[in-house]
């Protein structure tokens, strides 16, 4: 009680100006903590919240949402928001289905089902038939379906369950045919599949060692182990198959070959997107692992095998990805073989089906799909519906057909079934969503950023918009080779629909034009990425799409990141900033959780040269004293163990001291969420809801919503 009144005293706040009652924010109690990187001392007030097991931060995370939450109702359009975002939500959703043992898998969310549902087909005309429901392993929702693989036979579904959108999973096994769950029952496993052997006995998969409860949350995770767990035999009996005591940062991947004989190891450290690849002979027993890529020079994704000759798609001396064999008892480069080489579009994915290469092209960041023999002769282009994002297109080297979805800004992931024999496609699943796509449109433009590169951007709106300057919301990533490509929402569908343009700016550090253009946006040229991110707003108020005051800007996790430093750096761009789940705090980021694993990305603040870097844009320690920010929303989980909370704590308190406006500063805490996957369907419309009804207040819109059934369904 003492720690809760004292976190509940009233401080100076924001003032009424233009964004209403005065806001009392609660205390956030600072202290004298102080570090030295590299011979520079460094405050940090605010150190005690990044323990999220203490009844301090408990107490302020419920004071902060208070303030929040008693905000956000006042505003009179939230409610309308929400009924609309409800409504346009009612609508089914489905996976690309895979297939094995004949027996198609799937899932499907009836429209506001909390998580989807997987459901089985013995043929494509058959009426599909309930497997696992995962909205009935929890009363709130929030138990999600994580991962699954299904053996060979298509007898046994393995699956992972996560909890509260935690990373940390358990995994079941479940027979196929009568739907009931065996004995079996894995934990501690983190960024991690599973792949089943070829009879079925069991399947390999990695896990971490058992934190302690008070850490499991925030505890630094090294050492992973790649195990093999036979069906019907407890957890303790799993064969430890490899580890690395001499490198605690090393994460595997195995993945068994179609044909059962091999298990390849992928190598991966941290996020960096070089790897090695290793593998282990299943055929024949007592075997050693042989380090077949140990060079950690490039990217290496195993496709397939042709007996000993495995298949990779690769960036070695191609930053926009090539395939090359590599025979593995003659396994010297001087012997590799270019299949596919390097094209002007960026290869993304590939897949080995009807004995042929699939291969996912983005150019300018949608989609293209070209067909090559298995010597690399190209044959054919896939047709798709338009410019867009298609993905899928799994399968086996001897299936006839693939499945694959395609989506844009202004249209639901339609499901098709390809035929590539006949090269033909047929509509699998397609969704009815209670809008008219007509009424929208979407236009690519090119913009020139600070240095004069290039940078594409996708803009969206609805037709009859009036001309002049509009609220726009403007999004983007800009990390980790991450490409950000049209994908359709109804949470932007809605923005859209109350006279709001939506951008997508497709910044360096993403993977659109491959390699090159993700290392020109991480480690010491990260500012490359916030100076992409500020040209666009830049280009739109020049364009006259909108104003200052009438443009916000929103992105989550490294995109969090992004919002923050472009905000402390121009804060006088925007008119409202929306940073969620980010990573804010660029000195302390790799003492929690996999933080250490972004390194590759961002550098470490170990290295005195990479530390002056992140210390110049860290949204946490470049907040201002006497500066004026525009309205700001501060989103976060409390049980996100990806970019731990503190993160967004912690940057949120010093906002508000150092606020020297009238504009609020408010921080959401989502109870029983993490870093978003897995969040129920009623939490994301919340969420949602108050993201844009707190736009609507601090860009000053007026929207009308149609009323309920007014849309044109039938355009569909």
């Amino acid at each position: 009680m003492r720690i809760a009144k004292l976190l509940l005293l009233p401080v100076l706040a924001a003032g009424t100006g233009a964004w209403g009652a005065n806001i009392t924010y609660p205390v956030t109690r600072t202290t004298n903590q102080v570090d030295i990187y590299h011979g520079v001392s460094v405050a940090d007030p605010y150190r005690w919240l990044e323990d999220d097991n203490s009844a301090e931060t408990k107490a302020w995370v419920a004071a902060q949402n208070q303030v929040t939450f008693d905000y956000l109702k006042q505003i009179p359009e939230r409610d309308a928001i929400h009924r609309r975002l409800e409504q346009l939500w009612n609508f089914e959703r489905y996976s690309v289905p895979f297939q094995e043992g004949g027996v198609y898998f799937f899932t499907r969310n009836d429209g506001l089902q909390n998580q989807s549902v997987l459901y089985k087909l013995s043929s494509l005309d058959d009426q599909p038939r309930l497997l696992l429901d995962p909205n009935r392993l929890s009363s709130d929702g929030t138990a999600a379906l994580a991962g699954l693989a299904v053996s060979h036979d298509g007898r046994y579904l393995a699956y992972g369950v996560s909890a509260a959108g935690s990373d940390w999973e358990e995994w079941k096994i479940r027979d196929v045919s009568t739907g009931e769950d065996t004995t079996d029952d894995l934990k501690w496993i983190k960024f991690s599949g599973a792949s089943w052997t070829k009879d079925g006995s069991g399947f390999f998969y990695c896990r971490y060692d058992e934190p302690t409860d008070a850490t499991k949350m925030t505890a630094v995770n090294y050492y992973q182990k790649l195990y093999f767990h036979r069906l019907g035999t407890p957890q303790s009996a799993d064969k430890l198959i490899y580890h690395r005591d001499d490198f605690k940062d090393w994460g595997f991947g195995g993945q068994v070959t179609d044909d059962g004989h091999y298990l390849i190891l992928s190598v991966s450290q941290g996020t960096d997107q070089r790897n090695r690849v290793f593998y282990l002979d299943l055929t024949t027993p007592g075997a050693a692992v042989v380090e077949l890529l140990n060079d950690f020079d490039a990217q290496y994704s195993f496709l397939d095998n042709d007996g000993p000759v495995f298949w990779f798609r690769t960036d070695l001396a191609a930053p926009r990805g090539r395939i090359v064999a590599v025979d593995t008892t003659r396994p010297q480069r001087a012997n590799w073989r270019e299949l596919v080489p390097q094209a002007a579009e960026t290869l993304t994915e590939v897949s080995v089906v009807n004995n042929s290469f699939v291969c996912a092209y983005l150019k300018d960041a949608h989609s293209q799909v070209k067909v090559f023999s298995p010597d690399g002769k190209f044959l054919y282009q896939i047709a798709l519906p338009g410019i867009g994002t298609a993905g899928g297109f799994g399968g086996k080297r001897s299936d006839t057909e693939t499945f694959y979805s395609f989506t844009s800004f202004t249209s639901p992931g339609v499901v098709y079934r390809y035929d590539l024999v006949a090269r033909t496609n047929s509509v699998f699943r397609a969704p009815k969503v209670d809008f008219n796509p007509a009424d929208y449109e979407t236009k690519q433009v090119f913009y020139r950023s600070k240095d004069g590169t290039r940078v594409p951007m996708f803009i969206s709106r609805k037709k009859t918009s009036p001309k002049g300057p509009a609220p726009t919301l403007l999004y983007a990533y800009g990390g980790f080779d991450i490409s950000i490509t049209p994908a359709f929402s109804v949470a932007n569908l809605v923005w859209m629909e109350m006279g709001g343009t939506y951008a997508v700016a497709n910044l360096r550090g993403g993977g659109e034009y491959g390699e090159a253009w993700h290392q020109a946006g991480m480690k010491l040229k990260k500012q490359t990425v916030f100076d992409d991110f500020i040209s666009a707003a830049e280009w739109l108020t020049a364009k006259g799409y909108t104003t200052r005051p009438k443009l916000a800007i929103s992105g989550a996790s490294n995109g969090g990141l992004l919002i923050g430093a472009c905000e402390t750096e121009r804060p006088d761009l925007y008119g409202a900033c929306l940073p969620q789940v980010g990573v804010m705090d660029m000195l302390r980021f790799n003492r929690f959780t996999i933080g250490w694993a972004w390194m590759s990305e961002y550098g470490s603040p170990d290295n005195a040269e990479e530390f002056a870097a992140l210390r110049a844009y860290s949204p946490l320690h470049n907040v201002r004293p006497g500066t004026k920010y525009p309205p700001t929303l501060v989103l976060t989980g409390d049980h996100d163990d990806r970019v731990v909370p503190a993160h967004s704590f912690k940057f949120a308190a010093t906002m508000q001291a150092d606020q020297a406006g009238d504009a609020p500063v408010l921080i959401r805490v989502e109870t029983r969420a993490g870093h978003g996957a897995g969040k129920p369907t009623a939490k994301i419309i919340d969420e949602a809801a108050d993201k844009w009804a707190f736009l609507v207040k601090s860009l000053g819109m007026h929207p009308s919503l149609p009323a309920s059934g007014s849309a044109a369904a039938a355009g569909q």
